[in-house]
């Protein structure tokens, strides 16, 4: 089953397909998601990567979480569920 995981501190140059090759030596991506602004498009500094495979993503996050990825030192953990927005009014 697959496993999405959170990853923070991003460069802001970071594309989906860097953060892409970086998980794929894990295991296959299902997908890779550097999350923008939308006014500007420009990176908020984390993305989600869903993996495949459970074991893949947990060695992912153990391999990665802490280490430097494009001059950042990165965070990586399993993604919590979002949880649903109230209605505006």
């Amino acid at each position: 089953m697959a496993k999405k995981l959170y990853v923070g501190n991003l460069s802001y140059s970071t594309t989906e397909e860097s953060l892409n090759a970086l998980f794929s030596q894990f295991g296959e991506v299902v997908s890779a998601i550097v999350i923008k602004d939308r006014a500007t498009g420009q990176s908020k500094g984390f993305g989600f990567v869903e993996l495949a495979d459970e074991a893949a993503a947990d060695k992912a996050i153990e391999a990665q979480n802490g280490k430097e990825f494009e001059g950042r030192r990165i965070r990586v953990n399993v993604a919590e569920e979002r949880k649903p927005r109230p209605p505006r009014e």
